[in-house]
């Protein structure tokens, strides 16, 4: 009980804030600041418990096991079969993937073999966010649009977009996004190919399969943030693995996943291979770009002041030779009991969008 004891006191020590910046990656929906104080919390258990086991407690619960063996063995052998049954019993459920857990959500979505799963075509949905009703209309292709009789021409052209909600305008109107903000700037046509909960890989996927039926793409936006990066490491989704190759997604223990969304931690060589994978996605984003004559740019929206483990995580990612652009938002510029962006934090990405449009090789004209 001793060296139990001195376990978690050595665990609180060697848990310092450099190894959970490694292993617990930045999370959207957590503010750091929150996710600090949790880490802080728990260390400071682990500390109070092993110093009551090992000094102010150690001999009672000794003698407390001693004395009990055939109870604790009893308790033992219990929990193992209450996770076994718990297991069994959670493979009867239908889990889905952590960012499309509610089949009804708006807006609704349905599963694709290769993406995952794809927005529902054709249709209009309605949602109760901010205190607003907000209409998500999605188009026969699958994209979003003001109304489903204005679906988007792919004869026009267009800056196409790709990327998950913050692209898609989760709790903003049409008019507010930022690709139909892009789009009332430049007076071109936009394509919103976003689709909600999408990682990195699954949004250049739906641009690779989507991309060639436009005639005249005259540029390309995707969107990384590192508070989503954590996505990209995900394979309970079809995914990309080193080399750009397609994998299905992956059957996981039901209680491990359970487990993995109270306790998000990620192993070195899991955190390795994701920013190597990322990295070749977002390059692999910029050729389909050129490839199609149209100007390549990555967005990356922040809110607040970019901490180090989240400007290292953007360098090691981004990097010096990719086109892309750092838009700093204020903190409070999002939407009400919600983490996605408001409108108005939407227009400073669209406008950082323009401008950097506009000064591309292959520039884009007002």
């Amino acid at each position: 009980m001793a060296i139990a004891g001195v376990g978690l006191i050595a665990a609180a020590i060697a848990a310092n804030q450099q190894w959970l910046d490694r292993h617990f990656l930045p999370s959207f929906f957590l503010p750091r600041i929150w996710y600090m104080r949790i880490e802080s919390i728990v260390r400071a258990v682990f500390v109070v418990a092993g110093v009551a086991v090992a000094v102010w407690y150690r001999a009672r619960i000794a003698r407390g096991i001693a004395g009990g063996a055939r109870t604790v063995v009893a308790a033992v052998l219990a929990a193992l079969l209450a996770l076994i049954a718990g297991e069994a019993a959670l493979r009867f459920v239908r889990l889905r993937p952590t960012e499309w857990l509610l089949p009804e959500e708006e807006p609704q979505r349905r599963s694709d073999a290769r993406l995952g799963w794809v927005l529902a075509p054709a249709r209009s949905g309605r949602s109760r966010i901010g205190g607003r009703t907000i209409e998500y209309a999605i188009d026969a292709a699958g994209y979003r649009v003001g109304t489903v009789n204005q679906p988007v021409d792919p004869a026009r052209a267009t800056v196409v977009f790709a990327g998950e909600s913050v692209m898609f305008g989760e709790g903003l109107t049409y008019e507010e996004t930022i690709p139909a903000q892009v789009a009332a700037m430049i007076r071109i046509q936009s394509a919103n190919l976003a689709v909600h909960g999408y990682s990195t890989d699954q949004a250049y996927l739906r641009l690779r399969q989507e991309l060639p039926r436009f005639q005249q793409p005259v540029a390309v936006v995707s969107l990384f943030m590192t508070s989503l990066f954590g996505r990209n490491l995900d394979d309970d989704r079809p995914h990309l693995g080193p080399g750009l190759v397609w994998l299905p997604a992956m059957p996981t223990p039901r209680l491990a996943a359970l487990a993995s969304l109270l306790v998000p931690y990620r192993r070195d060589t899991t955190v390795e291979q994701g920013l190597l994978v990322t990295r070749e996605v977002l390059r692999a984003t910029v050729q389909l770009a050129h490839d199609r004559g149209a100007a390549p740019l990555i967005v990356v929206p922040q809110f607040g002041t970019e901490d180090p483990a989240e400007e290292g995580l953007r360098r090691r990612v981004i990097g010096d030779d990719l086109p892309a652009v750092v838009v700093t938002m204020d903190t409070g510029w999002r939407l009400p009991w919600d983490r996605h962006p408001n409108a108005r934090a939407a227009r400073a990405v669209a406008e950082a969008i323009v401008r950097n449009l506009e000064a591309a090789p292959q520039r884009i004209h007002r």
